[in-house]
């Protein structure tokens, strides 16, 4: 009829266009979380305990099983690193004349094994040391127990580790150490103490340093 408005679209047809984006909302957020779910992807608010991380030091060099005998006129030694701060044991091949059997050649030759950089083998291992370039090693002086070294520096004001790794690598040489211990004194008129390596002084080497050293009378 002439005269009369077509309106659009009665009121409750935008409800229904709203009701009907409402629900495709809901929908697509019920199917992103099924997706990440399936992705293997968990929400939670608790930590997960997944264990200590795998260690990138194993404290083990691969030459350790190509271990060959020395050549003629050298020996096999056993040196004192700082391994994931600990003491371990590398084994290390010296030239030294057996015959002459002294007792300082063998600790000079150990002390400048340990103030070598470690190899890049041993580096990889997680190898390193703390023993001072410049620390020197020399024979008892008149008066010293039998056995003592004197080291051009006190010992006791040696860094930690480093004090443990000369300690324990002479005192498991069998011409240096008695009983796991050996005699160290520095330079001028101080008593030579008796330092021993213990379990723990290779377990906790910045720690404990100096256990079981012994004055002497």
């Amino acid at each position: 009829m002439r005269g009369e408005r077509t309106y659009g679209a009665p009121r409750g047809g935008r409800t229904v266009r709203g009701r009907r984006g409402a629900v495709a909302a809901l929908a697509a957020v019920v199917a992103g979380a099924a997706l990440a779910t399936g992705c293997g992807i968990r929400s939670t608010s608790v930590p997960v305990d997944a264990g200590a991380a795998p260690s990138r030091m194993p404290c083990r060099t691969a030459s350790e099983a190509a271990a060959t005998a020395p050549p003629p006129e050298s020996v096999s030694v056993r040196i004192y690193l700082v391994c994931a701060s600990q003491l371990v044991t590398v084994e290390r091949t010296v030239e030294i004349d057996e015959s002459r059997s002294d007792p300082l050649l063998v600790a000079q030759a150990l002390l400048g094994e340990l103030q070598g950089e470690p190899d890049s083998d041993e580096r990889r291992a997680g190898f390193s040391t703390d023993v001072p370039a410049g620390l020197r090693v020399s024979a008892a002086r008149k008066g010293d127990p039998a056995g003592t070294l004197r080291l051009s520096e006190q010992p006791d004001d040696l860094p930690a580790e480093a004090l443990a790794q000369v300690v324990c690598s002479y005192a498991d040489n069998e011409s240096l150490g008695s009983g796991g211990s050996v005699m160290l004194g520095g330079p001028g008129k101080y008593t030579p103490r008796g330092y021993l390596c213990t379990s723990e002084t290779k377990s906790r080497p910045g720690e404990v340093p100096t256990l079981g050293a012994l004055e002497l009378s």
